[in-house]
């Protein structure tokens, strides 16, 4: 295995309009000492042909074919066939920025094995970016530029995907690509943490996103809203929750209906309160609904919050705070 040589991993589908741009930038890094592993995932356009036609001229780069079918199948494949000390991951219709693998190379030898390499991250995109991208956008960079990505881990994803590198033996530990849980991009972010990986501060811009209506993030099912509580609640369930203290759910909307129809699944007792007078009294599967104060009452819960607003978020965090909660210990925000 190449000293310090970087594996990139990159599964395409159907992405032969943005394939030579995301090509063209691996191409231009100022680190050199790399391999891309692209996996065609069953295209049906001209991807392939641009992949093989680049492999003839730069022996860096090996194309292979999905033998299974999605996203997971072609990184396990990919993974398999890297060789490389340093692992990371790239979307064929991104594009890396100059410097990308030299800073995050650089900042895993600084920091050695056990740390997560990551950087800022800039949506694009010929239409415009919404105005939910690009807060996702600055939340994320917030949480990165002070490497407290893991603080709102069970809100969104908190890693930057394709964004990071690590150590193999790390992502190793980590049971790399081969669980078959999707999103896999956030279930992995839930494996870098319950692993201890930490993650290097870094206020540098390295990788942008290109957003279209046609993105596999908007447009597949396995990354649809259940999918990502459903990742959530069986983490929680398997890294936080603590059998001997009460179960709360707070918020009575949609995703706190997902969640407590989760726990059900999973035989877990919880109770059930909000702030909606027009819901405090009923009963939904079976649970009757509860006016948030209730929790005064409670020995030592701890609380799953559903509640999206912004504005209520704030209103909960500060009676959370006044009521001397602790976060990541006594109550979790879900949204």
């Amino acid at each position: 295995m190449a000293e310090q040589l970087i594996s990139i991993l990159m599964p395409v589908k159907n992405t032969a309009i943005f394939l030579p741009d995301c090509l063209n930038s691996i191409l231009q890094q100022t680190e050199k000492n790399w391999e891309l592993i692209a996996v065609n995932d069953h295209s049906t356009d001209d991807s392939l042909e641009i992949l093989e036609a680049l492999a003839q001229k730069d022996a860096r780069i090996k194309v292979f074919t999905n033998t299974g079918d999605g996203i997971i199948d072609a990184l396990q494949l990919a993974y398999e066939n890297s060789q490389g000390r340093l692992i990371t991951r790239m979307d064929s219709d991104d594009i890396m920025l100059p410097e990308k693998l030299a800073v995050l190379k650089k900042q895993l030898i600084t920091h050695s094995k056990g740390h997560l390499a990551t950087g800022l991250v800039q949506y694009f995109s010929a239409d415009g970016v919404g105005e939910g991208y690009q807060k996702y956008q600055d939340w994320l960079n917030g949480l990165t530029m002070k490497g407290a990505n893991f603080q709102d881990l069970y809100k969104e994803c908190v890693i930057p995907s394709p964004c990071w590198m690590v150590y193999r033996t790390d992502l190793e530990k980590c049971a790399a690509f081969r669980p078959n849980r999707y999103p896999e991009d956030y279930d992995l972010c839930f494996r870098f943490y319950e692993n201890g990986l930490k993650i290097i501060p870094n206020d540098q811009v390295l990788h942008q996103w290109r957003d279209y209506p046609n993105r596999t993030s908007r447009t597949d099912k396995n990354y649809a809203d259940n999918r990502f509580l459903a990742i959530k609640v069986h983490y929680f369930l398997k890294l936080e929750m603590d059998k001997t203290r009460p179960l709360v759910i707070w918020g009575a909307g949609r995703k706190g209906k997902l969640i407590a129809r989760q726990l059900i699944e999973y035989k877990i007792d919880f109770q059930w309160v909000c702030n909606n007078e027009r819901k405090i009294g009923r009963d939904i599967y079976g649970q009757i609904l509860l006016p948030f104060n209730a929790i005064k009452k409670m020995s030592q819960p701890q609380l799953i919050i559903s509640v999206a607003g912004n504005l209520q978020q704030k209103e909960i965090l500060y009676y959370l705070l006044k009521e001397q909660f602790q976060g990541g210990e006594d109550y979790f925000f879900f949204c």
